[in-house]
């Protein structure tokens, strides 16, 4: 039997074939660890509102990984327009909104989380010191087999904090 372990990432059809080879470097290491990926899109599909199907996932899971892709870019814009903060922005990355909503109903649920994020991708869950969860690079496949390793043994501890969720009483 495997572990269910929430995934926040856009389906495949949203995703460039980088992207995809990207998701599947964690597929693989889920696997590996004997982890299921569970997903809206993925491995369920709603039958409800998708927020609430969330919720509902989430609460059968042990674990959770945010995958922070690229899904919308801004090649000019304002940060707090019309504000005295007001500040000029060029090629600006987002991620999908719903990252920072299951990452908010993973955190707030007390499960073990990882966060990676593509480069350029900032704020909410992957701004650096917003959460004690700390952002990794995306894996992709120019990715050295050194810290390929590397991130082995981060997923190492990653997995043994889900392992103690799921067997706990």
């Amino acid at each position: 039997m495997r572990i269910p372990v929430f995934v926040s990432a856009p389906s495949p059809d949203n995703l460039s074939p980088s992207q995809e080879a990207s998701a599947d470097i964690i597929h693989k290491m889920l696997v590996r660890y004997k982890l299921e990926w569970r997903a809206l899109g993925r491995s369920d599909y709603p039958t409800d509102l998708p927020l609430k199907e969330v919720l509902r996932m989430i609460k059968h899971c042990s674990g959770g990984i945010i995958l922070g892709f690229e899904q919308f870019k801004a090649h000019s814009g304002e940060f707090r327009s019309g504000s005295r903060k007001a500040k000029s922005a060029t090629d600006v990355s987002f991620p999908t909104p719903w990252n920072q909503l299951e990452a908010g109903i993973l955190f707030s649920a007390g499960l073990p989380i990882m966060i990676f994020k593509e480069p350029g991708i900032d704020g909410g869950v992957f701004g650096i010191g917003n959460s004690e969860v700390f952002i990794h690079k995306m894996p992709n496949s120019q990715t050295s087999n050194q810290a390929l390793d590397d991130l082995d043994s981060i997923f190492q501890k990653w997995f043994a904090r889900v392992n103690t969720h799921y067997y706990a009483d």
